[in-house]
């Protein structure tokens, strides 16, 4: 593992219709990222297409491609060509009716790190996920990789401190989380600040828990026909481990989102807080089951 500083960088995008135009408008932010220093590139979730779970659409299921395949090939070329690590969200097609929602991790060589596929999977008014992915199956885990030990969890996974402290537990120094995630448009504006704030919080909570650095990149611009669809919220940001938010996005523009990681850094949070140490791994048996009622 290494301990050397590495920069990252977090491609904040709206997304067209046409896959092929949004994988190459990728390829190129991938470039201007490592041109301006970043070992280390996150896509947000799904970025090949227009976020489809939006409703239950069969025809939606031929997004897919396996991965390997034609979006990794294309982008392992960009990172060997540039010698940076790419984490990509991708539409998995695993099998003949079997598709996961999928983030490719691509080392600076080209090779493929590993793959991690969505645990947590929604069932929500125009997030209808349910029907397209299967949970994954992966684990929560970290990879390692030439700018670092990276864990990579996908949107809802968010919400589930287990998640974050199994891959922190695997050696992460950064948490990883590429999300489409957003407003529907007639609760904006009652509880839209509110919903922003949890999102950015429970990343937060993730951080200081654990002691690791957390990025999060969003998708942003409205999806759906007007006067319905999501606004997706973009303000996609990068967090340190002891809490505090390094690097902010824009709300409503595309956006490269730059950070620094220092490994050393969270030696010296873990060592003020020191929660790992104290943990009571004899006592957290009760977790293995769905509710434990008095």
């Amino acid at each position: 593992m290494t301990e050397e500083c590495f920069d990252i960088a977090l491609l904040q995008q709206a997304c067209s219709e046409d896959p092929a135009a949004n994988l190459e408008r990728t390829l190129a932010l991938i470039r201007v990222a490592a041109d301006r220093g970043a070992r280390l590139i996150c896509t947000q979730e799904l970025f090949c297409s227009r976020y489809f779970c939006r409703e239950e659409d069969a025809s939606a299921f031929d997004l897919a491609e396996p991965v390997p395949g034609p979006s990794t090939e294309a982008i392992a070329a960009v990172a060997r060509e540039r010698e940076v690590v790419v984490v990509a969200g991708l539409f998995e097609r695993r099998g003949r009716g079997l598709y996961h929602n999928t983030a490719a991790i691509i080392d600076a060589d080209g090779t493929l790190a590993g793959t991690y596929r969505k645990m947590h999977i929604p069932d929500d008014p125009q997030f209808h996920e349910k029907f397209y992915f299967t949970p994954g199956d992966t684990g929560f885990r970290s990879f390692d990789t030439r700018a670092g030990r990276v864990g990579v969890l996908i949107c809802w996974d968010q919400w589930y401190p287990e998640a974050a402290r199994l891959a922190a537990l695997d050696g992460a120094d950064l948490l990883l989380f590429p999300s489409a995630i957003g407003w529907l448009p007639h609760e904006k504006d009652e509880h839209g600040a509110s919903q922003y704030d949890a999102w950015q919080t429970v990343h937060r909570a993730h951080a200081i828990a654990n002691g690791v650095y957390v990025a999060a990149v969003n998708r942003v611009g409205h999806e759906g026909p007007e006067g319905g669809g999501i606004d997706f919220w973009g303000g996609s940001f990068v967090i340190d481990p002891f809490g505090g938010i390094m690097a902010l996005a824009s709300g409503t523009e595309e956006q490269i989102l730059t950070a620094s990681i220092d490994p050393g850094r969270i030696e010296a949070v873990r060592r003020a807080w020191p929660f790992l140490r104290d943990r009571r791994i004899d006592a957290y048996g009760g977790l293995d089951r769905r509710y434990t009622s008095r």
